[in-house]
């Protein structure tokens, strides 16, 4: 019987590539695209259903930045899928700058529905949230990787707990804090 084929792990190849190892930038993007697929996925839920960035550039996008990136030392996989939920959150946001024709209408209302997505997604929002998960990271910068996690990856409060370091009740409990606090900004 043939040995199942081991798929390489993704630290090394991530330390290989800060090495300068150019050549393990397709292995990297082989093992690391379903992954990124499912977090570009989860970003793009609460985007309109005619969005012009699809998962799929925003998965490529992302992944010209990571393998791009020679200021960061990857520590381990873990690392990256957080540094990908950030560069995703990015995007997005350069995204939405580039659509935005007009100033925000104060009197636009973000809504969020208990899990978080909004409800009526276009670029003023996407900057409206990100402008306040900026003033969140300078009171807590954890709260504000919750919600990044969360909100622009899509994982799971343990999926965040391995990322963070931090346990499953204490990313609940930054959840519900942050996203009140959220709100409260939001609903200005």
């Amino acid at each position: 019987m043939p040995e199942p084929e081991l798929k390489p792990d993704v630290t090394s190849l991530l330390r290989k590539l800060g090495e300068g190892d150019e050549a393990v930038r397709d292995e990297l993007f082989t093992v690391v695209y379903q992954e990124l697929r499912r977090l570009a996925r989860r970003a793009m839920q609460s985007e309109r259903a005619n969005h012009t960035l699809q998962p799929t550039a925003l998965v490529h996008e992302a992944f010209l930045r990571l393998a791009g990136a020679t200021d960061i030392e990857w520590e381990d996989r873990k690392h990256f899928f957080a540094v990908a939920a950030k560069t995703m959150r990015r995007i997005l946001v350069d995204h939405a700058r580039g659509l935005r024709s007009s100033k925000r209408n104060g009197g636009t209302r973000v809504e969020l529905t208990p899990d978080f997505t909004l409800t009526e997604a276009n670029a003023d929002d996407i900057l409206a949230v990100d402008e306040a998960l900026g003033r969140l990271e300078l009171l807590d910068p954890r709260q504000s990787q919750v919600v990044e996690l969360r909100y622009f990856a899509g994982l799971s409060n343990e999926e965040i707990a391995s990322v963070t370091g931090v346990n499953a009740r204490t990313v609940r409990r930054d959840w519900q804090l942050a996203r009140a606090w959220l709100h409260s900004q939001l609903d200005k």
